[in-house]
């Protein structure tokens, strides 16, 4: 039996570090973004008005940072992504480049919409997020390796647990996370139980 290439079982890469608890989805990706009849370009809007003062003038910050510039994995605090339940948030924060995120704690709703879109999300304690944000601000360079099947986040030799929600892992192992994937490719099934319902057929 052949894997699953939907199957996402490890992120590797550098980190970037954004501190603070209860970041809420409007600051994420601002309200005005939500009219994008698609989701191309949201990467460059992400944390838009925390980047850029009303003139467009680039502020100090994380995401503008050129030494987190590549990084895949984001280290966050408590309650990341709390707030309205918008999709455009976790698909900004991925075309932006981000493959995985650990945390303390995630908005319920956000959680999920990483997770349909493959972003697997992570939660750890608040000193293990403490000491992983503070080496990815001391040696930005560093590579981490999140293990989906191991549970655990290994960097310079050293392996520190993480947790994550049972099914949803299994679902990321499995390659079935993709639910509107999933659903295609059962078409035929789909097409066979339309044929013999009564109320579509048959009147």
């Amino acid at each position: 039996m052949t894997d699953n290439p939907a199957a996402i079982k490890s992120i590797v890469g550098s980190a970037l570090p954004y501190q603070g608890n209860d970041v809420d989805t409007d600051r994420i990706i601002p309200a005005r973004y939500l009219r994008s009849v698609t989701f191309d370009g949201l990467g460059e809007e992400v944390f838009k008005d925390e980047r850029f003062d009303d003139n467009g003038v680039e502020r100090e910050h994380p995401f503008n940072d050129q030494t987190y510039q590549g990084a895949k994995i984001l280290f966050v605090n408590r309650n990341f992504g709390c707030g309205s339940s918008r999709e455009h948030a976790p698909q900004a924060i991925m075309r932006f480049g981000i493959k995985a995120i650990v945390g303390e704690s995630f908005g319920e709703i956000f959680a999920g919409n990483c997770i349909s879109i493959g972003i697997p999300v992570f939660t750890a304690s608040e000193k293990v997020m403490q000491d992983l944000q503070s080496q990815a601000q001391k040696q930005p360079d560093t590579v981490f390796e999140l293990d989906i099947e191991a549970l655990s986040v290994k960097f310079n030799g050293r392996s520190v647990a993480l947790e994550m929600n049972s099914s949803v892992r299994t679902a990321l192992l499995g390659g079935t996370w993709n639910t509107l994937d999933e659903l295609m490719q059962n078409m035929a099934q789909i097409e066979s139980v339309h044929d013999r319902l009564p109320y579509i057929n048959g009147f």
